[in-house]
């Protein structure tokens, strides 16, 4: 069946959604089932022909979409965030970045059989881990927070480092291929580098001056990521991929200029580009692969999982204050991502161009490692991290969305049980800076956006309290978190009485949570009772002082809220759902001033 040009980009876009759609309900990288379904479409069945349908259109195609996935990776870098990320972090994104790359270098040399250049270029393809494919393994291992933190932060800050290595290393291969000097390969990265800075400098004063209105601000920025990576390309050979990764990074950390709706259109762009060009990738792998490359690969996989990252990370963490079963699970999760797969596609349609021997085993060994890596530490990351006993216990703890003066007392109570998380995420920086100021972690935002799905650390967190002030972002949120936590965790305190949310003002059905504390508490009502002297009491009963002494003691009109069980589970009052306090429970009610 001959397959056109539309049909084949209208087919990707399916088979990336569908793709998309499937590591979300299985909590996996999507990068994987992106990567089998362009196998499976390509060299396995033969439906997609890249080279065939696109012709000449195809280097350039995956020339722009690889320079926008590196923009919107290097945006996300901020250096002031490099000096709060601990020594293991910093350690893993320095020089044990460097570590990595030298040791996968060997091993590609001597395993895979490939020239050295080729080995530093896929050690620095490799070396890499990033947010895309940690944070799906990491709600799925669920390891303590400490261990989350630093895996979240390397892959965060580690990805546009390895992308800027790799373009550093292809550059050094690409000058070597045609003959330049030392200089002209100096000069290529001069140029890059120069050109990418005053590209971020012109825009980013050409942002904060509003000289670019905000409907145009994300067709500007990629306008001005495509025309700076022609420019330099125009000016030095492969030097525009630097161009636009030390663009993104200097317009990340430009002072004043605001660039959230702008990182939020280029994350659903790379989506986009990233769902697509992995299965147009996957799609032009030859099978069989060259003599030898599927052993070679599966033994570099097994060397980079068993000694190179365990190597690495020991020397990383020394003196960093994590545990021996903290660093060994560091050490086996390392699943590799979208700069591996993406930037040696290009790299190895450019040095085939060249002649270069040995440049078709590229992507077949990165592929592999990629697989390897996702799929090996999927299956058994998880029960290692249990064995190592550095495992989250069941996710009991509570994502409370609102900081206002409600919520806030809600969360005190909460914060002060013993082993309980709580984590209170709003974008009121007023109340957020309230409860930081007590203890209390926090997040500075909305909980259902792009942000928060790279940045919110959700370890040990299974509830959702939607508690603003905002009756239509609490429905939102609770039915992001639906996913996340189960609907049988996720409530919301209402802002409207039943007696009011009805006809044109209601809310659908399948948008709204189970209210708390029960069906006629409003936010209203709870924030009047409140400031009218009620307070939240919290009491731990026993045999001899019951549910029922509670109430006789506080008043029968005490208002059940929680119940924490002896084994930490949280239970929570709602209008469907009353709870029946038993001893060894630890309540917590809102009580009366006449019974304080």
């Amino acid at each position: 069946m001959r397959i056109e040009l539309g049909m084949l980009l209208t087919l990707m876009l399916g088979i990336g959604f569908l793709c998309q759609w499937v590591a979300w309900r299985v909590r996996l990288p999507a990068i994987l089932f992106l990567l089998l379904a362009g196998i499976l479409a390509g060299p396995v069945t033969g439906l997609l022909r890249p080279d065939k349908v696109m012709g000449d259109l195809l280097f350039p195609v995956v020339s722009l979409a690889v320079a926008v996935i590196l923009f919107e990776g290097s945006l996300t870098l901020r250096f002031h965030e490099l000096k709060g990320i601990g020594h293991a972090v910093r350690g893993l994104v320095t020089y044990g970045a460097v570590l990595a790359l030298g040791l996968l270098a060997v091993a590609a040399h001597y395993i895979g059989g490939v020239s050295w250049e080729l080995a530093f270029l896929f050690g620095a393809l490799t070396c890499v881990t990033g947010p895309t494919v940690i944070a799906p393994m990491l709600r799925t291992v669920r390891p303590n927070a400490r261990i989350a933190n630093v895996l979240r932060w390397e892959g965060i800050v580690i990805d546009p480092v390895g992308a800027l290595f790799a373009v550093l290393v292809y550059e050094a291969i690409a000058s070597h291929q045609e003959g330049h000097s030392v200089q002209l390969f100096l000069g290529t990265v001069a140029c890059g580098a120069v050109l990418g800075g005053v590209a971020a400098f012109i825009h980013g004063n050409l942002l904060r001056r509003h000289w670019i209105p905000e409907y145009l601000q994300n067709f500007g920025t990629l306008a001005a990521v495509l025309f700076t990576f022609s420019l330099s390309n125009a000016l030095a050979g492969e030097s525009g991929l630097l161009a636009v990764t030390v663009m993104g990074i200097a317009l990340g950390n430009m002072r004043d200029v605001h660039i959230d709706d702008i990182m939020d259109f280029k994350e659903h762009l790379t989506t986009l580009l990233v769902s697509s060009l992995f299965i147009l990738l996957a799609a032009r792998l030859n099978w069989p692969l060259p003599d030898g490359t599927l052993f070679a690969g599966l033994a570099i996989f097994a060397v980079a999982q068993l000694v190179i990252r365990p190597v690495s990370v020991f020397v990383s963490s020394l003196g960093s204050g994590l545990t021996w079963r903290e660093r060994a699970l560091v050490a086996w999760v390392a699943p590799r991502g979208i700069v591996a797969a993406s930037v040696s596609a290009l790299f190895a349609l450019r040095l085939e161009s060249t002649g270069m021997t040995g440049a078709d085993k590229l992507v077949p060994l990165v592929f592999l490692m990629i697989i390897g890596t996702v799929v090996f530490q999927s299956a058994t990351a998880r029960p290692l991290a249990r064995w190592l006993r550095v495992a989250e216990p069941e996710p009991r703890g509570v994502l409370v969305y609102g900081a206002n003066a409600v919520a806030l007392e809600v969360t005190r109570a909460l914060h002060a049980i013993d082993g309980l998380r709580v984590i209170v995420a709003d974008d009121d920086w007023h109340g957020i800076r309230t409860a930081r100021m007590e203890g209390v972690p926090t997040f500075f935002g909305n909980p259902a956006s792009q942000a928060a799905d790279r940045h919110l650390d959700l370890a040990g967190i299974g509830h959702l309290l939607a508690m603003s002030t905002h009756r239509e972002l609490n429905s939102l949120v609770s039915v992001h978190y639906r996913e996340e936590f189960g609907r049988d965790k996720v409530f919301r305190l209402r802002n409207l009485s039943p007696e009011e949310s009805h006809g044109r003002v209601s809310l659908a059905g399948n948008l709204l949570a189970p209210a708390l504390f029960g069906e006629d508490m409003t936010h209203a009502r709870f924030d009047d009772l409140l400031h009218g002297g009620w307070r939240i009491k919290t009491t731990r009963l026993s045999d001899t002082f019951a549910w029922t002494n509670f109430l006789a003691q506080y008043g029968t009109d005490a208002l059940l809220l929680f119940g924490v069980e002896p084994r930490g589970d949280l239970r929570v009052a709602t209008g469907k759902q009353p709870l029946e306090p038993r001893p060894g429970w630890t309540v917590i009610a809102l009580v009366p001033p006449a019974n304080d």
